[in-house]
């Protein structure tokens, strides 16, 4: 186990402690030695973590605010590669959140983690992912945390190019694709749309309400039902 991670652990088994807790019962926990324990500890203190007792009584953390909550080493690697994913698919102002995310995540790593997250295997390229696509998403996003309608001009695969009014209710990446998922009024029924096939997107001033069986989380139950189904028939 990586210092940084036995520290979280360790901080985890001192929160809401009422009773102290000796040494050796932490160090038999995390299978370390009580002179790792009593490292820890002194680390921790040093840092702010408000703990409170001594070698041979044991050990609690006071009841006040932490300073925010420490990740273990997979934690950190799931949210660099979740950041580094959103730089390269999403739009430029999403990118630009996902840099910072990014260098924070960077400025606070333990040394020893520097290396692994220089040799993680995860990479995100987005040279194919075009500015219109990007600007295209940046629209959408806006469009379904305000519940604004859209009246949008589509091809579709054949190449027909239609206008249609719809009530935007999420974006879905399918891994090689983003794609709009909508309740469309032109067909009173939920429709999924490349966001590569958009050839424009005008916002209205009317505005939507999403319902229960009318959101993007039903369409996908709704997917994943059909294909159960099919899996099965």
């Amino acid at each position: 186990m990586h210092k940084s991670e036995r520290l979280f652990q360790l901080v985890n088994l001192l929160k809401g402690r009422k009773v102290a807790v000796t040494a050796k019962q932490l160090a038999d926990r995390l299978d370390v030695s009580e002179r790792t324990i009593y490292r820890d500890i002194q680390n921790l203190q040093t840092s702010g973590v408000p703990i409170e007792g001594e070698a041979g009584i044991g050990y609690l953390i006071s009841e006040c605010d932490l300073p925010p909550m420490m990740f273990s080493v997979q934690e950190l690697q799931a949210l660099l590669i979740g950041s580094r994913m959103l730089e390269a698919f999403s739009d430029p102002e999403q990118a630009q959140y996902a840099q910072s995310a990014i260098a924070k995540i960077e400025a606070v790593l333990p040394t020893t983690m520097k290396q692994i997250n220089d040799d993680l295997p995860y990479y995100a390229l987005g040279y194919r992912h075009d500015d219109r696509c990007q600007a295209h998403n940046k629209v959408l996003r806006e469009a379904i945390e305000n519940k604004n309608h859209l009246l949008m001009t589509y091809q579709d695969v054949k190449g027909d190019v239609s206008e249609r009014t719809i009530e935007p209710l999420g974006l879905v990446y399918w891994g090689g694709k983003w794609t709009v998922i909508s309740y469309c009024l032109l067909r009173n029924a939920y429709r999924e749309f490349r966001l590569d096939r958009i050839i424009s997107l005008i916002v209205l001033h009317t505005h939507f309400e999403q319902e229960e069986e009318k959101s993007v989380l039903h369409y996908i139950d709704l997917v994943k039902s059909a294909a159960c189904d099919n899996k099965n028939s």
